[in-house]
């Protein structure tokens, strides 16, 4: 492939998620058309608290699975670093990445920032992401695969396009799944190389605590929606997942950020007419809010206390060196001195 090649494949990338959030709000709009925005913040009212409660909870235990992720993906490189430290890594990253798209780029920079302050090389960070990546992907795929037999064919057969791309969809996740178990099982202890970096071959046992690891992150994200649609819908909870998951997945490959309104119309459109669609959207909003919003404004809160803290350790150390420098001249010369008494008493 050549460079200018490369370089239209990138843009089209890139341009993509404009394209796909442009869709999606037009399909919103579509599906809204006879709601106000007053019957939308209505909703959003009346979600009980107690709902809300437990959708905070469900949040923050999936905030702490999503930490695990650079945990593993530490002891796969062979890295150590303060419990503490991966934690505010992995929640800050995510954070981030979950509002901002693009993973590796968003995620990943902040991740570089703080590990390799931490003693953690460049090329150990790219393969911590690329694992990272791996685990989501396999957790998403397997209960995508789970939700697939359980989600019903009525929902799917709606839209001709929306069947095709979920086959297709779980198809290739089915595909990716095998082939990465496959790989750890045949390939053992062997690496593979991709520019200078060489990547480790996982084993099956850490290929299957990705798979769970990643897979209770769904769970738990989709949780903090569950919480907010029981006081408006009806729905089984093997069910509704498989749904969620589908949306998510989807709004991932979309390239929008968060996969904003691509994930939206995705359960608009699969959930039945006779629901009140201005009910779901609230409840739609209220877990952007808990599930963005919040840890974004709190990891980012333990960041900017860990940097001033940082900072303040730092002009602690350079007043302390500077009231040491003076002193360091008289030091030497009281050393020579001695030694000097020592040479004329010999």
């Amino acid at each position: 492939m050549s460079a200018k090649t490369k370089r239209l494949f990138k843009k089209i990338i890139s341009y993509s998620g404009i394209f796909f959030f442009a869709l999606a709000a037009v399909m919103l709009w579509w599906q809204l058309r006879e709601y106000s925005f007053i019957d939308i913040i209505h909703a959003l009212i009346a979600i009980p608290p107690i709902n809300l409660l437990m959708a905070c909870v469900a949040c923050f235990a999936g905030y702490l699975t999503l930490s695990l992720y650079d945990f593993l993906a530490l002891r796969y490189v062979g890295g150590h670093v303060s419990w503490w430290k991966w934690m505010l890594a992995g929640m800050l990253g995510f954070a981030i990445s979950n509002n901002a798209g693009h993973a590796v780029v968003s995620g990943g920079a902040i991740r570089y920032r703080l590990y390799t302050r931490w003693r953690i090389s460049g090329g150990d960070i790219v393969k911590m992401l690329t694992f990272s990546g791996f685990t989501f992907f396999l957790g998403c795929s397997a209960i995508l695969i789970i939700g697939y037999f359980l989600v019903p064919s009525s929902l799917l057969d709606r839209s001709v396009g929306a069947s095709v791309g979920i086959n297709s969809l779980f198809i290739i996740c089915t595909a990716a799944v095998i082939a990465y178990f496959a790989m750890t099982v045949f390939f053992q202890k062997k690496s593979v190389k991709i520019g200078t970096l060489k990547f480790q071959v996982p084993t099956t046992k850490t290929a299957l605590i990705q798979t769970l690891l990643g897979a209770a992150d769904s769970v738990l994200a989709g949780l903090v929606l569950y919480c907010c649609l029981l006081p408006f819908v009806e729905i089984p909870f093997g069910t509704y997942i498989g749904l969620f998951v589908i949306a998510q997945t989807t709004g991932i490959f979309s390239q929008v950020p968060g996969g904003i309104g691509v994930f939206e119309s995705i359960f608009l459109l699969a959930l039945p007419d006779t629901v009140d669609k201005a009910d779901i959207f609230g409840a739609l909003l209220a877990y952007r809010i808990i599930y963005y919003v919040l840890p974004l404004i709190g990891a980012g809160g333990l960041f900017f206390i860990y940097e001033n803290w940082l900072r303040t350790r730092m002009k602690r150390w350079l007043a302390e060196a500077k009231e040491k420098i003076p002193q360091i001249p008289e030091k030497i010369k009281n050393i020579k001195n001695i030694k000097n008494i020592k040479k004329h008493k010999k």
